[in-house]
């Protein structure tokens, strides 16, 4: 089953940026994939290539990396001969048609709209579900539903308000399954939304780029305060765990993190050293049910890193610091920085690549978290990579905006589709296997 064609076009992403979609056909029929988009993009990331031609869409148009699939990787994949099954090979080849070590020619987003579309098609050629399809690619032999970690206050590049930290995280870990976590999320976020108003207001309700409420609010503890509300109101106190995405390289200045980075006149006085900011996350620890941190420093600062997750039990995800890129992973391995990959197949830019990535941080003793991004497409696509994969955790938005639930919708599906087989991560989302 030779492809038969592979065309690509301008979409919008749900910011309402233009993005890459593929659309891929072989004799089984139409194969669509969509490519999502970071706001808070660490330097190490894969490119993404944009025609930073300020004339239109303020420099975000896509049009040369939908040329490079229409004029490049198209006829020269067809003409390659490969199959769909062969993702791998395929992927490969689209590489070593960049030619460069962060895809910089032909763009990261161009060849990882044909790598997920070739994923999709290679599961319908082999008659099985995506999620299976996957598993068997990365040589996964049990599969596991992951916990979803839902943003449920936003803050740093994702909203208009004057909170540093990125996103407040609930994580429904003593659910017993998917569909009872998704309902334990959605309770919790309505009686937040209630908190929220009761004491800042209807328009403090408002919600940021991934769905979670945008109060302004300064005080990062004070978010961790209304969640902690919010579990206790909706009958989950212990049920229900925090987690945390700091994105600290967004307000990381002359060596020193500064907590009010939206303020053009924050004064350098108040800026945190990495010392007293590991303090600050240390009585986060304490006081509230936090599990999991994530880019707690800065993509650079490494010894902070490993300080950190040497003094603490709880789960240490690596975004802006490994950015999916197995090099930057295994420097996190040698130095311990972390002790969890965030996998963000945009980053790194093929399926192959986000499956190694995975199966190297799995070898090394990490968990994985599989991520969205803040400019996300109603592809679907994660939801089968967390299950293939089994990493027992996903962040893709609150349970709010379309883009988001998407994700979640998919994998109540695929709990119904395994039925009596159906596993969830629960407390063990950290290694479910």
């Amino acid at each position: 089953m030779p492809i038969k064609s592979i065309y690509a076009r301008n979409i919008f992403d749900s910011r309402g940026n233009p993005t890459v979609e593929v659309d891929l056909i072989t004799d089984l029929g139409l194969f669509r994939a969509a490519v999502p988009s970071g706001a808070s993009t660490g330097v190490h990331e894969a490119l993404e290539l944009r025609d930073e031609d300020k004339s239109q869409y303020h420099g975000k148009s896509v049009f040369k990396a939908i040329d490079n699939i229409n004029k490049i990787i198209a006829p020269e994949l067809l003409k390659s001969g490969l199959e769909v099954t062969q993702q791998t090979e395929i992927d490969c080849f689209m590489n070593k048609l960049d030619g460069t070590e962060n895809k910089s020619k032909l763009g990261a987003n161009a060849i990882l709209g044909v790598s997920l579309a070739v994923c999709k098609a290679g599961a319908a050629k082999r008659g099985i579900p995506l999620y299976k399809h996957i598993a068997d690619l990365a040589g996964n032999k049990e599969i596991v539903l992951p916990v979803p970690a839902f943003n449920v206050i936003n803050g740093g590049s994702h909203a208009g308000n004057k909170l540093a930290m990125q996103e407040f995280m609930i994580l429904p870990t003593g659910a017993t399954s998917f569909t009872e976590a998704m309902r334990m999320g959605s309770e919790t976020y309505h009686h937040l939304k209630k908190v929220i108003k009761d004491k800042f207001g209807l328009d403090a309700t408002a919600v940021g780029d991934e769905g979670g409420f945008a109060p302004n609010i300064l005080e990062n503890k004070e978010g961790l305060n209304l969640i902690t509300e919010a579990i206790e109101k909706a009958g989950y106190t212990g049920k229900i765990e925090i987690g945390m995405d700091i994105a600290a390289s967004e307000f990381y200045k002359d060596g020193k993190y500064d907590l009010d980075f939206k303020n053009p006149k924050s004064d350098p006085k108040t800026y945190l050293d990495s010392g007293k900011l590991g303090e600050m996350y240390q009585d986060f620890i304490q006081s509230f049910p936090v599990v999991t941190i994530e880019d707690p420093f800065d993509q650079d600062d490494w010894e902070a890193w490993s300080t950190l997750t040497g003094n603490t039990q709880i789960q240490i995800v690596g975004d802006d610091l490994t950015v999916t890129n197995p090099k930057r992973i295994q420097t996190a391995i040698e130095k311990k920085a972390c002790n969890c990959l965030l996998l963000k197949v945009n980053q790194i830019g093929s399926v192959t690549e986000s499956i190694n990535a995975h199966n190297l941080a799995k070898a090394n003793g990490w968990g994985t978290m599989v991520s969205h991004r803040s400019g996300e497409t109603e592809d679907t696509f994660i939801a089968d990579l967390v299950v293939g994969l089994s990493t027992g955790q996903i962040k893709t938005g609150a349970p709010c905006r379309s883009e988001r639930l998407a994700k979640y919708n998919q994998i109540l599906r695929i709990e119904e589709e395994l039925g009596a087989n159906a596993k969830f991560a629960g407390k063990s989302f950290r290694k479910p296997l």
